[in-house]
């Protein structure tokens, strides 16, 4: 075999390898969509911390270094009201660690820059009309996702669960992200918040691909050629890649996550609402031990962040990770430090090799 069996995915967007790289926000960075892009997959532009003015620059950037497909991607979370009292117990909460480190826990909460998809993206997309869009937790208003659909893009998100995936190609979507239990950072579930009703990638993908008539994208530990075989085995059309690609050169990742990452094994991941109150997966590190993993204290999604800021930063100056969410899939000790193009074409050879009869 020296070509790709099920070729939905790779019509359906244009693309050479069935390889999609997961839009991490605050992780990837334009460089790794134009060499993932390049190298024949699918590049992504996480737009979830982003302004829309630096969308719009950051997307420039990537349509000035590749003529391929991009794929942009967007946060449907609805934002929480803020409750005074449950973020003053946060605080609370927080503050022996402010002490700790000779910060005041009285001093005003930083802003953090989550923000759902909303006119204002929406016009972004009319504008820039990327192939692409992509959602995380959930679907946006119907009035506009219309107005996406009309621009010609592929439509995609993430479901974790059967239910999710069904609701999905209900409402249309081109595609569903089948995402499985191990993958890293914020989960896309948005029918429950029963983290109990998770399954892994191997259970997911294939009752995802019974239940739906589109086709559907494996995600969730999947860091080499292996899992790539295994998601085609359930019936994935293609994969979607996020931990592998942290170790590339592309990737917008500190020091200090790096060489988390280069020494993860099997038991240094957890789900954890600590850092932003939604579960995410991530290494454990001093405040997870300290608080548990899952705390009911952490505020609605994405207030818990703030209040985290100063000590993340204090903590990193002095070469410490205990404050930071060092955002990881439960694979991350097979991934391997190359390009992001290098590891696109070789994961797309070594799993065609694989797949040879």
């Amino acid at each position: 075999m020296n070509s790709w069996h099920d070729r939905r995915i790779l019509d359906l967007f244009g693309i050479d390898l069935p390889i999609l790289q997961a839009p991490m926000a605050g992780t990837s960075t334009p460089e790794m969509a134009i060499a993932v892009s390049a190298a024949g997959g699918l590049g992504a532009l996480a737009c979830a911390q982003l302004s829309v003015e630096q969308a719009r620059k950051e997307l420039a950037t990537i349509r000035a270094g590749t003529k391929g497909p991009i794929n942009v991607n967007f946060f449907c979370h609805t934002p929480p009201t803020p409750d005074p009292g449950r973020i003053a117990a946060w605080r609370k909460l927080l503050a022996p660690y402010y002490r700790e480190l000779g910060l005041d826990p009285a001093s005003p909460i930083p802003e953090t820059n989550r923000v759902p998809f909303d006119d204002a993206f929406c016009s972004l997309v009319e504008e820039a009309r990327p192939e692409v869009v992509s959602f995380h937790f959930g679907l946006p208003a119907p009035s506009l996702l219309d107005r996406v659909r009309a621009t010609g893009a592929r439509i995609l998100s993430s479901a974790t669960t059967i239910a999710e995936a069904r609701w999905l190609a209900e409402r249309g979507v081109d595609a569903v992200i089948a995402m499985g239990l191990e993958a890293g950072g914020h989960r896309g579930h948005f029918l429950s918040d029963d983290i109990g009703l998770q399954m892994g990638t191997f259970a997911l993908v294939p009752q995802v691909v019974d239940a739906v008539k589109v086709p559907v994208i494996a995600a969730g530990g999947i860091t080499d050629a292996r899992g790539i075989v295994a998601a085609f085995a359930l019936g994935a059309s293609a994969v979607q890649i996020g931990t592998a690609y942290m170790l590339t050169p592309e990737a917008k990742v500190t020091d200090l996550h790096r060489q988390a990452l280069r020494s993860a094994s099997d038991h240094h991941t957890l789900l954890t609402t600590l850092f932003t109150g939604r579960p995410a997966r991530g290494m454990v590190n001093r405040l997870m031990r300290d608080l548990g993993a899952i705390n009911p204290a952490a505020p609605s999604f994405p207030l818990a962040a703030g209040a985290l800021l100063p000590l993340k930063a204090k903590a990193e100056a002095a070469g410490s990770g205990d404050f930071t969410n060092l955002w990881s899939g439960q694979a991350a000790s097979l991934a391997r430090e190359m390009t992001s193009a290098e590891l696109t074409r070789r994961l797309a050879a070594e799993a065609l090799e694989k797949l040879a009869p």
